[in-house]
C-alpha cells in the first residue's frame, strides 16, 4: 500500500472520520483485519488527545498518514499543537481500586501496551507519533490469531 494522508480540524467531531480512514487503509493489508481492533482504539486515543490538549485556544489540524505492507502497518499521527509525548506520561496505578485510582492516563497506557512499537518525537515545530503494528503483534483486539 502507498503511504496515504488526510488533514482534519482537530475537532472531535472529526474522528470517526479519522477512523474510517485508517479502517480503510488497513483493508488494503491482507493480515491487518486481524490488528483493526488494535488500532481503532490505538488511534482514537491518540487523536483525542490531540482534539482535547494539542490546541488550548482551537483551531488546529491534525494529520494521519497510514503506511503498510505484508511486514508492518505504521500510522503517523501529527499536528502543531502544544508538545506532548504520550509515550512519557505517568503509569496508571492498575492495581488500585477503581473507586481510588486518578482519573486519567489510561488512554496513554492504551497507547503504549496495544502498539508494537510507538516513537514520538517533535520536529519543525510538529509532534509526530508513530505507532506501529505488526502481523502477529501484541495488542488485545484479536492480534497475534493465525
Amino acid at each position: 500500500m502507498p503511504p496515504r494522508s488526510v488533514r482534519y480540524e482537530a475537532r472531535i467531531e472529526n474522528l470517526a472520520g479519522i477512523l474510517e480512514f485508517v479502517t480503510e487503509c488497513a483493508g488494503e493489508i491482507p493480515w491487518a483485519a486481524r490488528r483493526l481492533p488494535d488500532m481503532e482504539l490505538v488511534v482514537e486515543e491518540a487523536v483525542v488527545k490531540v482534539c482535547r490538549y494539542a490546541y488550548p485556544q482551537g483551531g488546529g489540524e491534525v494529520e494521519v498518514r497510514c503506511d503498510g505492507d505484508d511486514t508492518a502497518f505504521s500510522v503517523l499521527i501529527s499536528d502543531e499543537g502544544t508538545p506532548f509525548n504520550v509515550l512519557e506520561a505517568k503509569e496508571p496505578d492498575l492495581s488500585a481500586d477503581i473507586l481510588e485510582r486518578e482519573v486519567g492516563g489510561l488512554g496513554c497506557f492504551l497507547i503504549r501496551s496495544m502498539s508494537d512499537r510507538a516513537e514520538y518525537r517533535r520536529e519543525e515545530g510538529r509532534n509526530l507519533l508513530k505507532l506501529m503494528f505488526l502481523p502477529g503483534g501484541k495488542g488485545g483486539g484479536g492480534s497475534g490469531a493465525p
